[in-house]
């Protein structure tokens, strides 16, 4: 039997920075692919798994997800065969509630470091941030490999570059689904699935102990807007080939049934625009191309002209008409000032704010901050997409605020006016069906939603010995016989991007801003003499989201009076006082005494000037 061992030994890796600041030396003339013209032509193709050499048989296929297991978001996976290595998807995740000033986190690539030369390739499976929002940070340092990925990804990956000018241009080649790419031990091939974004892409990845297929996210859709319906009859054939590994989108373990069609979608909101009595407002992700397209066709139907804000939305649209996935009426589109110059009945807006951002255009609206864009009384404003998981209380409010400005409000709970980019129960047992695999892993999601999926493949005929459920830095090491997770882990910690800096937040500054947003801040300021070492004066004090200074006099006084004990204790008659040990008195004493009496620790900043 072949049983699938799992490490019990834990090995928490150390937070780090993404790199060292030693500089690596990128390629001096990269080639930018024309992304017009795919990749069909086959290199050599792979020596035959049964003619590799003793050295071969001994060596194991390492699958390594850097991000993307344990969470949504954040998505690289490496595989390593012989030396060679080659990823899939090199994606941000968006900060938790307790990361303050954070704008995004991306994947540790510290496990690279040195093995810069063995990464042949990327691959890319569609144009989400999840899965293309490192690129710019990750790519220079790892020698900028040619990056594989189908026409609209590379579009929108190239237009995100050019906020990084400072970089060199990406080795951007376009695939399609013929395309074969032989790097080094591997072989990768492409099929078409379905999502919530054209071109979405599935990989079989050939390598000498067997084919993997990668399902990248998907779902199956016989009637899908702006695409075409996901190939089963390639799955099909992969299936088989006798496939040592399926690993396969999570995200949607947890909802029973089928994932609902885009063509339901489209006759929901043609029913709720029609019924519209005056400007209808559609908010929805910058990248449900599939989406857009339908608020478009609709409106045209209805003699509405349409307009679109929000930099990313405007953007994607722009690449995604350029590229002929978007049809559009010579007219329809004007822009949000010129709403004003037509009856309310005969415009729709289009925008981003379905997840209740601060600065997007939708609470813009309702904030009364937009240029040209206010709500009115009979606006129909329609949410077309989930809510993100922790976005619910910010969704709510704003909902909240479009009902007291007498707005019509349409979500998703109400009817179907959205459907999601991720399978369904029914749509997973399916890819397991179609695939057979021997092996299997599931990948994209929670934890919870890993263990659901593990379930529903033991529900479909896969062994659960041979199921592997990993978490980000676990090694899975297989053969065409066996499949184990090694006692190794890599580096799999958050890398914290924060304005221009690049993984120099870490625990202890995150820390400190968690402390400062919960308790506030508490500075002592403290004037010493230099002859003798004692206090001049009395010290100050400044409180910032702490407590109100001027309604605290008497809690303000007897700190004064507790931080001049401090320093006059610790200061000899021959003044040879320690100020760092001076200060950490301060910080430890003034905060016991603050949180005796507020039941509140804030952090305290002693600061000591001698005169």
């Amino acid at each position: 039997m072949n049983m699938i061992q799992k490490d019990n030994t834990s090995i928490q890796p150390k937070r780090r920075p993404l790199f060292s600041s030693k500089p690596i030396v990128l390629r001096k003339k990269p080639i930018t692919a024309n992304p017009t013209r795919p990749i069909t032509q086959q290199q050599k193709p792979l020596a035959h798994p049964t003619k590799v050499t003793q050295q071969r048989k001994t060596t194991k296929l390492r699958v390594i997800p850097l991000g993307g297991l344990e969470e949504v978001g954040r998505n690289m996976t490496l595989f390593e065969y012989d030396g060679d290595i080659i990823i899939v998807d090199m994606g941000l995740q968006f900060p938790e509630e307790d990361m303050p000033g954070i704008d995004y986190i991306i994947p540790n690539i510290n496990y690279l470091k040195g093995k810069e030369k063995n990464v042949k390739g990327v691959f890319i499976t569609h144009g989400h941030m999840d899965h293309i929002g490192a690129i710019p940070h990750i790519m220079p340092r790892i020698g900028n490999p040619p990056l594989y990925t189908a026409a609209l990804t590379a579009g929108i990956i190239k237009k995100k570059h050019e906020d990084y000018p400072n970089i060199n241009p990406l080795n951007i080649k376009v695939i399609n689904f013929e395309s074969k790419v032989n790097l080094g031990k591997f072989r990768v091939e492409f099929f078409h699935v379905n999502h919530s974004i054209p071109d979405g892409l599935g990989l079989a990845i050939y390598t000498p102990e067997g084919v993997i297929v990668y399902t990248g996210d998907f779902k199956f859709d016989n009637s899908p807007i702006t695409d075409k319906p996901a190939d089963i009859g390639r799955i099909a054939n992969l299936g088989s080939q006798n496939v040592l590994l399926l690993m396969s989108d999570s995200t949607g373990s947890e909802n029973p049934g089928y994932s609902i069609s885009e063509q339901e979608i489209q006759k929901t909101l043609d029913d709720v625009i029609m019924k519209a009595k005056g400007r209808v407002i559609a908010a929805t992700f910058s990248s449900l191309i599939s989406r857009i397209q339908q608020i478009i066709t609709i409106s045209e139907k209805y003699g509405r002209k349409v307009a679109v804000d929000g930099y990313s939305m405007r953007t994607n649209i722009e690449i995604a008409n350029k590229l002929g996935y978007l049809k559009i009426r010579k007219g329809t589109m004007i822009r949000p000032e010129q709403m004003k110059n037509y009856p309310d009945d005969k415009v729709s807006l289009m925008c981003t704010g379905a997840q209740g951002e601060g600065n997007a255009v939708l609470m813009r609206i309702v904030n009364k901050e937009h240029r040209s864009v206010q709500i009115k009384k009979n606006d129909t404003v329609i949410f077309s997409s989930s809510v993100v998981p922790g976005n619910e209380r910010t969704v709510q409010s704003l909902k909240d605020q479009l009902y007291r400005l007498g707005a019509n409000v349409v979500h998703y709970k109400m009817m179907d006016v959205h459907a999601g980019g991720h399978a369904q129960i029914e749509d997973l047992k399916m890819m397991i069906n179609l695939i057979k695999p021997k092996y299997f892993i599931p990948i994209h999601g929670n934890y919870f939603m890993l263990k659901l999926h593990a379930q529903i493949a033991e529900t479909v005929g896969i062994p659960k010995a041979n199921t592997i459920v990993l978490g980000n830095g676990s090694v899975a090491e297989l053969t065409r016989n066996s499949a184990v997770i090694s006692r190794e882990k890599v580096p799999a910690n958050y890398v914290m991007v924060d304005g221009l800096g690049v993984g120099d937040v870490g625990n202890v500054v995150l820390r400190d801003r968690q402390q400062m947003s919960e308790d506030g801040m508490f500075t002592v300021i403290i004037i010493v003499d230099s002859k003798t070492g004692k206090i001049v004066g009395s010290p100050d004090i400044i409180s910032r989201g702490f407590i109100y200074m001027k309604g605290s006099t008497g809690l303000i006084q007897e700190t004064k009076t507790k931080v001049a004990e401090i320093v006059n204790k610790k200061t000899a008659p021959e003044h040879s006082a320690n100020w760092s040990y001076v200060k950490d008195n301060i910080r430890d004493q003034i905060g016991q005494f603050l949180f005796t009496k507020t039941k509140r620790r804030p952090m305290i900043l002693p600061v000591i000037l001698e005169v």
